[in-house]
């Protein structure tokens, strides 16, 4: 059996598409490391913000027209142009506001923290599935509580409460953009439910990669009208450099298995799943930084907070 044949047994078993979710987290967790260090060296946010999605644009075109040819290049923009609203809104929700507070609050805290604190995404993605009317099971709600009840013991083993400005700073920007990522996503899912419904032809967004370019494409007047709220200057060749790492591993490898994994995603508690693997990206990030940026080793209420948090994913997934 070819590989292309196994994943295709296999792309709507629950545990394939935690696996997935899993080495998305991995690239994402490299969002927060770079991020902090270009902070750390004095690069401004909006430009860390902003220049991913140009590059993840770039390298995004060159890959559709080089893998899928010209033609169907031309099928994704006519796709943009006719739902240019929605892509728009769901673009500017979903990637836009999320990463623009992503980055600011790398200028108050460590990437660990950030990382940490963004898991309350998975609280977020229960109450935005609930929104558009997703039933969820009591346990769902029970094992994510416990999720996020693990992440907060290592975000409290770190947490230094005598700063405010990397307590408020550092966590309500997170909070709001923990709500924008699922909200964007969701609105996507619930686009191609509704074009299936509707028997109109959806397979163009059916491509991982295609979703992440029109939502990376539908952010843009965002950062349009950031420049002119921001006293940024020209980025250094190191913030260049630096967010076009980011770009690949976050904005291409990561988002795409994200979207793969949460488009085969066919059942509530597996949207659940995938959302709650993201959580891998405090393990990740907090590891990243302990050989990178010379971070502490977890203290005792941080090592119970990981035995927590991994229990609880795997309940997610065994008990749905």
């Amino acid at each position: 059996m070819s590989l292309k044949n196994t994943i295709k047994k296999y792309e709507t078993n629950s545990s394939f598409l935690l696996i997935i979710g899993l080495i998305s987290a991995l690239f994402f967790s490299a969002t927060f490391l770079i991020n902090r260090a270009i902070s750390l060296d004095g690069g401004h946010w909006y430009f860390s913000a902003s220049l991913r999605f140009l590059y993840t644009l770039a390298f995004l075109c060159i890959g559709l027209i080089f893998f899928k040819g010209i033609s169907y290049f031309k099928l994704v923009l006519k796709e943009y142009y006719e739902n240019f609203r929605f892509w728009s809104i769901a673009g500017t929700i979903g990637f836009g506001f999320f990463y623009a507070l992503i980055c600011f609050v790398a200028d108050f805290s460590p990437g660990w923290v950030v990382a940490t604190t963004w898991q309350m995404t998975i609280l977020a993605s229960l109450f935005v599935l609930s929104f558009f009317g997703q039933k969820l099971s009591k346990k769902i709600w029970f094992f994510t509580v416990i999720i996020f009840l693990g992440i907060t013991l290592v975000n409290i083993s770190h947490f230094d409460f005598d700063n405010l400005d990397a307590l408020f700073l550092g966590f309500f920007p997170v909070l709001v953009a923990a709500f924008c990522y699922p909200i964007g996503n969701q609105l996507v899912w619930e686009e191609k439910k509704k074009r299936k419904e509707k028997l109109i032809d959806n397979t163009i967004i059916n491509n991982a990669f295609v979703k992440v370019f029109l939502l990376t494409l539908g952010s843009f007047p965002l950062w349009i009208v950031l420049y002119f709220f921001t006293d940024a200057s020209v980025p250094s060749s190191g913030q260049l450099i630096s967010v076009a790492f980011i770009a690949i591993l976050s904005g291409v490898i990561a988002t795409s298995l994200f979207l793969y994994a949460r488009s085969h995603a066919n059942t509530p508690s597996k949207l659940v799943a995938v959302d709650a693997s993201q959580s891998g990206e405090v393990f990740f990030a907090l590891a990243g930084e302990m050989i990178f940026l010379n971070a502490v080793f977890p203290n005792e209420i941080g090592v119970l907070g990981i035995i927590i948090t991994v229990l609880g994913l795997i309940a997610l997934t065994k008990f749905k």
